[in-house]
């Protein structure tokens, strides 16, 4: 099946805008578990369907409920991005939160905590799912994104950037993935041209290098979809 969990080595390595390239690239659907960062948008967060808004717990509920049943996403959220950047079909977040900060610190800031056995991916193939931060992000205090990964046992695909600190971040990430048995099909990489540094996490990380995606000086749906076509195989995620 051609279902892949996108994880990065940190924040703000290009992971969303990985995901939406490959999500446009082998015509998959998208999923991101858990979204943080809402603030502002939403007075009480929580699980979607049960998240009121600046005005009333039963206008959200009603809100909500239409959103998730047309799998429409927030016009603030990465599935937004994914969606306008791939035209991908994106399915609902399990949660929703407010501050911009580890799904485990945000949660708690808001007097809940997000049940992991909430955390199951849609029953679609192909998928694309998009975990938040790094590998070993913690949803909990007691469980990590890794730990989620090694349930789910679908491969993932790290997010790399081509910069200076990358090596150690990436095989950092990779032996906590590998740790725990987590499938690993490979590494993407998203920045300028660095090939020692690509070649380098390739062979002491023993992993695929699947390509490399530049930044892009205009970024929406065709110049990502042409960048995603001339830099990586769509045979190596079949």
């Amino acid at each position: 099946m051609a279902r892949f969990v996108i994880t990065g080595t940190g924040t703000d390595v290009g992971k969303t805008v990985f995901a939406a390239g490959l999500s446009g690239l082998i015509g998959a659907d998208y999923w991101k578990p858990v979204q943080s960062g809402l603030a502002g948008n939403i007075a009480n967060p929580g699980r979607t369907g049960h998240a009121p808004d600046m005005h009333s717990t039963s206008t959200a509920r009603t809100q909500l409920t239409r959103v998730a049943a047309q799998h429409l996403p927030r016009p603030d959220t990465d599935a937004a991005e994914v969606a306008r950047l791939s035209g991908a079909q994106v399915h609902p977040e399990a949660w929703l939160l407010r501050e911009p900060l580890s799904p485990h610190r945000a949660a708690e800031l808001e007097g809940i905590e997000v049940d992991p056995g909430t955390l199951t991916p849609p029953d679609i193939d192909p998928l694309v799912i998009e975990g938040a931060g790094g590998v070993l992000v913690p949803v909990t205090r007691k469980v990590l994104f890794a730990d989620l990964f090694a349930e789910w046992q679908i491969p993932v695909i790290l997010v790399a950037t081509t910069g200076l600190g990358t090596i150690s971040h990436s095989l950092t990430a990779l032996e906590s993935l590998r740790a725990r048995q987590v499938p690993v099909h490979g590494v993407a990489f998203v920045g300028d041209e660095n090939r020692d540094n690509v070649a380098t996490i390739g062979q002491l990380g023993a992993v695929k290098v699947l390509g490399r995606l530049p930044r892009l000086t205009r970024l929406d749906r065709d110049s990502l979809s042409r960048a995603m076509a001339d830099n990586f195989d769509p045979e190596d995620f079949r």
